[in-house]
């Protein structure tokens, strides 16, 4: 896990702070690990060394978003007496967006055969039980509730709801935060185009039959 205080956040957004220096006893994040940090988003760790405080730079501190490498040094000291010796660990890390990691669901301009492909991806799901479209109607009806609360209004166990939700998200039609879900703007016009062939559905039907 990442905290931060709120004076780093814009610079973790804007990508004017890539590193991070820890006193930590063990590392408490991975390379290729992803983070919450609430409310900045998601960061994504690109590396995670074992440095000593006497080897951190002036650049290095200006990529953490501190004025100089006293200040950074300074700041570390909060957490307790240090010398050029005092092992720390040293983050690189880029911001990774708010949180949803499929690029997919901001597209919302779709084609009929786009359309047509989500409904069967849908239909393979709901191919043991129909679930699909009882769930993204729940997300969009309660929009960034807790998944434990979501879960409970159908009946789920929490963990199988979400799973389920990630199903959804990887089609692009559902977006993670740092609470609950949302309809992405994918899902949204999937849907609209859905609701929009069913409604055209009976008409086309009774023409056939006069």
């Amino acid at each position: 896990m990442l905290l931060f205080k709120k004076p780093f956040f814009a610079g973790l957004v804007s990508g004017a702070i890539t590193l991070t220096f820890r006193r930590w006893q063990k590392p408490h994040v991975r390379p290729s690990g992803r983070y919450r940090c609430h409310p900045i988003g998601v960061l994504e760790v690109d590396d995670v060394a074992l440095v000593t405080v006497g080897s951190i730079s002036a650049g290095d501190a200006a990529k953490a978003g501190f004025p100089s490498r006293d200040a950074l040094v300074a700041y570390l000291a909060e957490l307790g007496p240090l010398d050029p010796s005092t092992p720390v660990y040293r983050v690189t890390l880029h911001h990774g967006g708010d949180g949803d990691r499929v690029p997919l669901a901001l597209e919302a301009s779709l084609g009929a055969e786009d359309v047509e492909a989500i409904e069967a991806k849908l239909a393979r799901l709901d191919a043991r039980e129909p679930w699909t479209r009882r769930t993204l109607a729940l997300i969009g009806k309660h929009p960034r509730i807790a998944a434990s609360k979501l879960a409970a209004k159908v009946g789920r166990e929490t963990l199988e709801f979400k799973v389920d939700v990630r199903k959804l998200k990887k089609l692009g039609l559902t977006q993670s935060f740092e609470v609950g879900y949302e309809i992405s703007p994918r899902g949204r016009a999937f849907l609209a185009a859905a609701a929009g062939t069913k409604k055209r559905a009976p008409r086309s039907t009774r023409k056939r039959a006069s």
